[in-house]
């Protein structure tokens, strides 16, 4: 290992997230989690694992196919990344394993029992005959694996039965045939709730129900017996993007968007009890290359259905509620706008009610001293309120312009849709800019008279992600700060036309520049002797110049506290400056996905929001906004909410680097999680607000 390196350790990107999807396991290994939470996190756990074999993993092996005869560095690079990646996954599966039996076996303890098709009774058969001619007859269809040559057509998503049934020749001598179908979870959900009996409730995979149903679904068949294994795969889910200028971009997504459902199978589970003349007929209709996993699993698969798991009205074993508070000051009388106007104003969600955004864009949409409303969408809702509005704006004679990110991984189709029905009522549609993400997540409200309002947010504008996602939304009409949001538009629309952002720090422009140039002035500082630290509260910290440049503040002495949920390059064990950097990573209840950066700044702190992670793909990549926060009083919340995380020991823990999650320590610990403890602050705070 060279000096260099040495110096400037760099963990890979795509481990350091296979520890960060442990730490969601542990969460599931907590005794202390209600019950039916740790069964969520068992599901994320396992969606989040698809996904990241869908789109990284398939990255990972695409390098290393492409660089495999040459000897590559970057392709030695990948193979080595698969291979430490492989380790992990078996390693972490047995703890997966190990916690789904210990929660079954816990849900026993207490009623609730999840029985499989060997244990169902007399009374309970007869209950699941029924539901097979009242709700699956019809969605199961056989497939002989003797009548297609590869799986290309069959989706990623689901989960297979794959059949082995036996027919007794004319000699007596035992005859296979082989066939498999998709289980209907979509229409039918994957558990099945069964008739409760003496205080018990009784639950059933669909796999079991399917495995009891068997005989109806070959009727007629004359087999003599049926078994049924579940196997899973995941395709490769990086979209091929036509170059073709000939075609529109809706088009190009469109097109790119059947590919991936082609992509090519990366990662198989099956039932480790499947007969190996049934696994032999599986895996060869997959198609797969050594580079590719093949798991040995157990019964179930697809366990992000966990997520989904039926609470049996049995509210004690979940969460205590924390009911989205709503603000005085947005639910009051008068105009929204005019509040804003008067006094920068924030959100914090899902502590705060989304539902306070929604009536800021309700209120431009109907007023009569609103022109125009600017917004950047990334991901939206099913049923979009922000979409209503935006369509009630334009009908109402504003001047709307959306910008929609078609990109947005694995919302590419719902982000068609929404913005042909955007065209249609007269709103105009910019489809970002060609080679660049638009990830930035802003608002501009122009007005007739006096000064404009502009928002700028941590998260989408997404009803679903507000409820689970805790993002920071701050609405000013501060000239200077405005007045880069409007800029910020041309700039989408006109790329290439050169802009100077003098308050926003906007990607790929400058925001890297500005960054670095914040860190240096913390160095300065430290050495003249002024106040010198950093705080920062993002999900992914992996851009190799930031990394850098955080070990060299930290070896000038710059003190560096960060909350980092995810992806974390930056190694402090057995680091020379890892005494001066301190990482705390949060899994609880709501998903951490605010960004906020704090700097000493000699004792004047400077306090940004925004929507850019320090990765390359956001600091170069993408159109990403982060903004400063002016507002004495929302400065000092955006701090104690970095400062809160940092305090949380019930449910942080330590990232270094080597994977061990360690729990999280500090000399002054909060009495509860940093989630529980900002909701009684917000409570606290909304009372004294009333009060006065």
């Amino acid at each position: 290992m060279s000096a260099k390196k040495k110096d400037c350790p760099y963990l890979e990107r795509d481990i350091s997230w296979m520890y960060f999807n442990r730490r969601i396991l542990q969460e599931a290994c907590k005794e202390s989690v209600p019950l039916l939470e740790r069964l969520s996190f068992l599901g994320i756990y396992s969606n989040n694992l698809d996904e990241f074999y869908r789109v990284r993993v398939a990255s990972q092996n695409r390098v290393a196919e492409w660089g495999e005869k040459s000897g590559n560095e970057e392709a030695v690079k990948a193979k080595k990344t698969v291979r430490q990646i492989s380790r992990l996954y078996s390693r972490y599966l047995k703890d997966y394993e190990d916690t789904v039996h210990d929660v079954y076996e816990e849900l026993a303890r207490q009623n609730i029992f999840l029985i499989n098709d060997a244990e169902a009774d007399a009374g309970q058969r007869e209950f699941l005959r029924s539901y097979y001619h009242s709700n699956l007859e019809g969605l199961i269809v056989p497939v002989s694996f003797s009548s297609v040559k590869h799986l290309d057509h069959e989706s990623d998503e689901s989960i297979y039965m794959a059949v082995r049934a036996t027919r007794m020749s004319v000699s007596g001598k035992k005859m296979y045939e082989y066939a498999y179908f998709e289980l209907p979870v979509q229409s039918c959900g994957r558990f099945v709730r069964l008739p409760d009996r003496d205080g018990r409730n009784y639950i059933m995979y669909l796999d079991d129900v399917v495995r009891c149903s068997l005989g109806y679904i070959f009727e007629g068949l004359g087999y003599s017996d049926m078994e049924a294994y579940a196997f899973k795969f995941t395709r490769d889910a990086e979209m091929e993007i036509d170059d073709d200028r000939r075609n529109g971009i809706l088009q190009k997504i469109s097109k790119g968007l059947k590919s991936r459902k082609k992509g090519a199978p990366l990662r198989v589970l099956y039932d480790e009890s499947m007969p190996e003349d049934l696994q032999r007929r599986v895996l060869s209709k997959l198609d797969l290359d050594k580079n590719d996993t093949v798991v040995r699993s157990g019964r179930y698969h697809n366990h992000k259905d966990l997520m989904k798991f039926p609470d049996c009205g049995r509210n004690e074993l979940k969460f205590k509620p924390m009911p989205p508070i709503r603000r005085e000051m947005f639910d009051g009388e008068g105009s929204v706008l005019e509040k804003i106007r008067m006094q920068d104003r924030f959100l914090h969600v899902p502590y705060h009610s989304f539902s306070s955004f929604i009536r800021v864009l309700h209120e431009a949409a109907i007023s009569r001293e609103v022109t125009s409303i600017k917004i950047t969408l990334y991901r939206l809702a099913k049923d979009s309120k922000v979409v209503k509005s935006l369509i009630g704006a334009a009908r109402n004679g504003k001047k709307v312009t959306v910008v929609i990110e078609l990109l947005a991984r694995f919302d590419e189709e719902s982000n068609m849709v929404w913005a042909q029905k955007l065209q249609e009522a007269g709103v105009k549609v910019i489809f970002g800019v060609e080679g660049l993400k638009v990830h930035s997540k802003v608002v501009y409200i122009g007005m007739k008279k006096g000064p404009d309002i502009a928002c700028i947010s941590t998260g989408n504008f997404h009803e679903g992600n507000a409820r689970t996602y805790t993002d920071c939304i701050i609405m000013t009409a501060s000239r200077r700060i405005v007045r880069d949001v409007d800029m910020l538009f041309d700039f989408i629309e006109k790329p290439y036309i050169p802009e100077h952002f003098k308050e926003l720090l906007v990607s790929p422009n400058d925001m890297k520049r500005r960054f670095i140039s914040l860190i240096n002035a913390e160095i300065r500082n430290k050495r003249a002797g002024k106040p010198a630290y950093i705080k920062m509260k993002v999900n992914h910290i992996t851009d190799p110049v930031m990394v850098k440049k955080i070990y060299e503040a930290a070896a000038n002495g710059v003190k560096i506290d960060m909350v980092v949920r995810g992806n974390c390059s930056v190694v402090t064990h057995g680091h020379p400056a890892g005494a001066n950097i301190r990482i705390n990573g949060i899994i609880d209840r709501y998903l951490e996905h605010s960004r906020i950066f704090v700097f000493a700044a000699g004792g004047q702190e400077k306090v940004f929001i925004g929507s850019a992670d320090w990765m390359p793909r956001n600091l170069d990549n993408r159109i990403e906004v982060v903004a400063p926060v002016y507002d004495p009083a929302i400065k000092q919340e955006m701090i104690r909410i970095v400062d809160y995380g940092l305090r949380d020991v019930r449910q942080g823990r330590l990232v270094d680097g080597t994977g061990d999650n360690s729990p999280w320590t500090c000399e002054d610990p909060l009495p509860a999680g940093s989630q529980e403890a900002l909701y009684s602050h917000y409570h606290q705070l909304e009372e004294e607000e009333k009060q006065n």
